[in-house]
């Protein structure tokens, strides 16, 4: 018997049919519901699948200054403990990234890769063209330069100069800014509003830019702040720039960060140790808030803040917050909405110190890190 056409094409107007025996030996068709057909046949195709890998929304950021034996120790790593560093994330499969690369996918929303981290510069020493420039290359490791112009442009002792800054810019070394002389950004002058300081800061701000394009043709509108100092003001001043601030107080990096003050990990002095260093190599961001202040000027030697801790992979149970490496006293304010307040007892002295809370990861050794920083001018 042949087969026309028309008998084996299905009709896919009907319900789909599934085909028993009955005690007869005759098999007959019983209706099956279509979207519990449908159910059936994705939950096959979904378990053929590997399961979905959630995007890394987590980098650090490092920052250096001095590489070398002889500068001032509070800025400086010796050239055996930074090539130490950079064979520590070789080793142990960390994915160093360019900066530019980490700043935008975390603004963008675009996944990172795993243990992802930027090495930056500040300054401009010369130490960093001579002893780090030659080390990260021999790594393949790309990194940042955030230059004050001011002492480049005067050839300052210690300074690298613009031929080997452009050497460095060509072999695709990103070039930030720094400002020009390398200015307290919170100081006035005497006599000077707030819109003649504000001005001042602008007119450096965008001098330096202009000079690095002008010199090697890069212009990224990222400002490393000078000593890690800004204020509300500063941060407005940037976002209408379009600019990305990026700080020295201590933590991860994260796509809710608040990019005109971006974390970084100082490395130097004590910090430099591999075994304290690598902890902060893996740091996770916390979506942690101020809430208030806002501003980290103080005038008060034991400031009180409140913070809210948006929910994340943490243990928030072991939040944990300190300054100077001792335990800052913490109360719950309401710790469904995570937010926290801290109490410090102990008066702290100099110009700048830091408050930082860490907690560990639900599902790893690792640790999620943030800092709050504070400013007293007086």
């Amino acid at each position: 018997m042949g087969y026309h056409s028309s008998m084996i094409i299905k009709d896919y107007r009907r319900a789909p049919t599934s085909t028993r025996v009955g005690n007869s030996g005759f098999m007959y068709a019983i209706p099956i519901n279509p979207l519990s057909f449908l159910l059936f046949v994705s939950s096959l195709v979904f378990a053929l699948l590997p399961e979905p890998t959630q995007a890394n929304e987590h980098g650090v950021i490092l920052l250096y200054h001095h590489v070398a034996t002889d500068t001032p120790p509070s800025t400086s790593i010796s050239p055996s403990d930074f090539e130490g560093h950079l064979q520590y994330l070789k080793d142990h499969n960390y994915n160093v990234i360019a900066l530019d690369v980490m700043i935008q996918s975390l603004k963008s929303g675009q996944a990172l890769p795993d243990k992802a981290v930027a090495i930056t510069f500040d300054d401009g020493y010369s130490s960093i063209y001579t002893t780090a420039f030659p080390l990260l290359k021999s790594f393949d490791y790309p990194f940042s330069l955030f230059l004050s112009t001011g002492p480049i442009n005067n050839n300052q002792t210690n300074y690298m100069n613009w031929d080997q800054v452009r050497e460095m810019a060509n072999e695709g070394v990103l070039i930030g800014n720094h400002m020009v002389e390398h200015p307290y950004m919170l100081e006035r002058t005497d006599g000077e509003s707030e819109q003649q300081w504000l001005g001042r800061l602008r007119n450096e701000l965008l001098e330096a830019e202009e000079t690095i394009r002008n010199e090697t043709g890069q212009t990224h509108h990222y400002l490393a702040y000078p000593y890690g100092e800004y204020n509300p003001a500063i941060k407005q001043m940037l976002s209408e720039l379009s600019f990305v601030g990026l700080a020295q107080n201590s933590g991860a990096v994260g796509i809710n960060s608040d990019f005109l003050a971006l974390p970084r990990f100082p490395l130097a002095s004590i910090y430099a140790n591999i075994e304290t260093a690598s902890t902060k190599f893996s740091t996770l961001s916390f979506n942690m808030k101020l809430i208030e202040p806002l501003s980290p000027v103080t005038l008060n030697r034991s400031p009180r803040v409140t913070l809210q801790f948006q929910a994340g992979n943490f243990i928030q149970s072991q939040i944990a917050c300190f300054a100077n490496s001792r335990p800052i006293p913490m109360t719950w304010l309401d710790i469904d909405a995570g937010i926290l307040e801290l109490a410090p007892e102990e008066k702290f002295t100099g110009r700048r110190w830091r408050y930082i809370c860490t907690a560990p990861d639900s599902g790893s050794t690792r640790y999620f890190w943030n800092s709050v920083q504070w400013i007293n001018l007086n």
